[in-house]
């Protein structure tokens, strides 16, 4: 039975249409069927887009959907076993460690090479050797092919970190180290020619500064005059960590140059209390024999005790080792 126009419009007035008595019952029908119409879609699309749960509506992607909820949950747990420290698998399942055999560590001695250990067989660790009785050995027990360095290691009793007691100085070893010393002289043109003839490789400031432009570094030791040393400033950088910053505890800033070339060139050397309280210094070759080697360790050692702090309290020098470049080290009686 059809509807009156009254009974449409009371039930275009229920959907929110914006109808009225002018309008015709074509009209009314039309515009009824269109707003029912357009109502199912939007509920379609809405039961398409939510996932029910229980009594919680999620989304169907997104930050609001089911699996993304899942996943924070699976995050936060993971989180809560990893700082109580459980390292066991999530799921609860035990894995069985496989274990290979345990290592097997061999002594020091024993992973040495054949000639170190040969030779190391001469040495008596539970004694100490007088200072020419310990080069004498050095020299015999000197593995290597090559002619190798004779170093002494000296441990000392004070703390280098107070400034009384970090120890700096140099040496002049009556027969030198063994080793070929490239000297530059930073100074000003007129003593280029005194320096030259002092024994220095590279002298002239010009000459130097075109070198540390480059950042080349031919030299060994570098010797400057007290006036040019603020030209030096700009290439503290890359001085001062090789330890080639002139330096005036080490003479090499010196009013009189070629005085200072000379005797870096005859085997004067730097040697320096380092973090471990120990001084290292190489005092010659093995083909120098252990007289030579003895002479330049006397040196060495009456130096090192002339500069004992005033400060100290307690022993100087606590042990004295001797070794070669590549051989075994040798105790030395402290006298």
């Amino acid at each position: 039975m059809a509807k009156t126009k009254q009974e449409l419009l009371n039930e275009a007035d229920k959907l929110g249409l914006n109808l009225s008595v002018k309008n015709t019952v074509a009209e009314i029908e039309k515009a009824i069927t269109e707003a029912q119409t357009a109502e199912v879609v939007v509920e379609t699309a809405t039961e398409e887009n939510t996932v029910t749960t229980e009594d919680k509506q999620y989304a169907k992607s997104g930050k609001k959907s089911l699996k993304h909820e899942k996943e924070v949950q699976a995050k936060e747990e993971k989180e809560e076993r990893k700082a109580a420290g459980d390292t066991s698998p999530a799921d609860g399942t035990v894995v069985e460690e496989k274990r290979g055999p345990a290592p097997k560590t061999r002594l020091l001695a024993e992973r040495k090479g054949k000639n170190y250990r040969k030779v190391a067989a001469k040495i008596d660790r539970t004694k100490t050797y007088s200072l020419s009785e310990a080069l004498a050995l050095a020299v015999e027990t000197c593995p290597a092919k090559f002619d190798t360095t004779v170093e002494i290691h000296v441990r000392l009793g004070v703390d280098p970190r107070q400034a009384d007691q970090n120890i700096r100085t140099t040496v002049a070893l009556p027969n030198g180290t063994g080793k070929t010393v490239r000297v530059a002289a930073f100074v000003s043109e007129s003593d280029v020619e005194d320096a030259k003839k002092a024994g220095a490789d590279i002298a002239g400031e010009e000459a130097i500064a075109k070198l540390l432009d480059k950042e080349k570094i031919d030299f060994d030791v570098l010797v400057a005059t007290p006036q040019l040393m603020p030209k030096l400033g700009k290439y503290a950088r890359l001085l001062g960590p090789r330890g080639l910053m002139p330096n005036p505890k080490s003479g090499t800033i010196s009013a009189k140059p070629a005085q200072a070339i000379k005797e870096a060139k005859a085997g004067k050397v730097e040697y320096r209390v380092d973090k471990q309280s120990i001084v290292h210094l190489g005092i010659g070759k093995v083909s120098f024999g252990a007289a030579k080697l003895e002479q330049n360790a006397n040196v060495f050692m009456a130096s090192l005790n002339s500069a004992k702090p005033a400060s100290l309290k307690g022993a100087y020098i606590l042990s004295t080792s001797v070794t070669t470049t590549m051989g075994p080290g040798i105790k030395v009686a402290n006298s």
